[in-house]
């Protein structure tokens, strides 16, 4: 999704009168300025894609059966504020966030969903949950930052960690509304393709949007960014208009999407005064979608289409990318050291810290049980813990999202 799910460095998202516009794709200048720390993945500028690169990328090597390397973890970790909510990236984590700290939603609920899956964080992703739930909309849904309109993506992005950390995503309301009743919302009638907006117009109007509708289709299904495919493989998916369950919504976003791949096997990004070219991104969150709606069948033709011409793509454009393709991979069935003719496990590895070993691994764990004699239960009071509120100045805020999927650091 934009945020959602492209690899990862973030569009910029204009805000309007209160609604923001689609992201646009955009890549975030190198600056000297901001020195890469060790435990990060990638090599470029983490100024606006920090948190979101490193959290897919543990995530990634979760899935796949990778131990992290400690020290990525401990960054990770290190970047949350008191409060519990993330920053896209913080220089300087030893100082407390103040009012100049842009946390922001998509960022802290990608945090949640890697740390939880590591488990061994639930206080860290306990406090972060406790303020993605003192964010949400009276709509049921979340934009981007605090106070600002909700958005497909962002709603998505949440109801992803929620369900990573134990919760019921719909029993999480805000005068009465869902998160699943802020997606429907956003829904296009059938007549229209089915497909999801990222967010009204200012006139209120709903245009589709692949990559919001990729998100939205997991966020309907209350599924985060690692998903397994249906298990009951469905037939074609089709779009029924009326009073839709989330259920329906999600069927008829993966039919928009199945359609918007038929003729070229990709999702297309169509940028103002640009070329039209192929989305690798949002064509990986498509994938993943798809497989989760109705089985890893209906993925078949973009899947094939990523690991014939999605290896460039994903060298240029560094962790996260590799983490969207290794979703795809695991979403259908596929496996990521065999993709394409590509090791993406290996590439993604290499981006970053390098693993531990299964020796490592074990040897932290007896130290954790040794220490107080019983397990580390991830307590809050370590150095990266300080008194600070994080407040955020919400509207009128122009991010960097990537093309959940567009453009991406390294």
């Amino acid at each position: 999704m934009n945020v959602r799910r492209s690899a990862a460095a973030l569009a910029a998202v204009a805000v309007v009168g209160g609604a923001a516009a689609p992201a646009v794709a955009a890549s975030p200048s190198p600056s000297p300025s901001v020195a890469k720390p060790s435990g990060l993945f990638g090599s470029g500028d983490p100024t606006y894609d920090g948190v979101w690169r490193q959290s897919l990328a543990l995530l990634a090597q979760h899935t796949v059966g990778v131990e992290p390397a400690a020290k990525a973890v401990d960054w990770l970790t290190g970047q949350q504020c008191a409060n519990g909510a993330f920053a896209a990236f913080r220089a300087d984590p030893a100082k407390a966030c103040d009012a100049k700290v842009m946390v922001d939603t998509n960022s802290t609920a990608a945090a949640v969903q890697a740390l939880a899956a590591l488990g061994g964080h639930e206080a860290q992703t306990g406090k972060a949950v406790t303020w993605l739930k003192s964010v949400q909309n009276k709509d049921g849904g979340w934009g981007y930052t605090p106070g600002g309109a909700s958005d497909a993506n962002s709603t998505s992005v949440v109801v992803g960690a929620l369900t990573a950390a134990g919760e019921k995503p719909d029993a999480v309301r805000k005068d009465g509304k869902s998160p699943s009743d802020a997606l429907l919302k956003l829904a296009l009638p059938c007549a229209d393709g089915g497909a999801f907006a990222f967010q009204p117009d200012k006139a209120g109007k709903l245009a589709a949007n692949a990559d919001a509708t990729a998100a939205a289709v997991l966020g309907a299904l209350g599924k985060g960014l690692v998903a397994e495919p249906a298990q009951k493989t469905a037939a074609a998916p089709t779009c029924s208009d009326g009073a839709r369950t989330p259920a329906q919504a999600a069927a008829g976003g993966a039919a928009y999407l199945a359609q918007a791949v038929k003729k070229d096997g990709h999702l297309t990004s169509a940028m103002p005064g640009a070329t039209d070219q192929p989305d690798y991104g949002n064509t990986a969150d498509a994938v993943v979608a798809l497989a989760a709606q109705g089985g890893a069948q209906q993925a078949r033709q973009p899947l094939a289409w990523l690991e014939k011409n999605a290896a460039g793509w994903a060298r240029q454009s560094g962790p996260a990318a590799y983490a969207q393709l290794i979703f795809a991979a695991h979403a259908t069935g596929t496996d990521p050291r065999r993709f394409g003719g590509q090791d993406l496990v290996a590439q993604l590895n290499a981006t970053g810290p390098a693993p531990q070993s299964k020796a490592t691994a074990q040897q932290d764990s007896q130290k954790d049980e040794k220490k107080d004699g019983k397990k580390d239960d991830g307590s809050p009071f370590g150095v990266w813990w300080f008194v600070g509120v994080c407040l955020v100045a919400g509207i009128g805020i122009g991010f960097l999202m990537s093309g959940r999927r567009k453009g991406q650091q390294l």
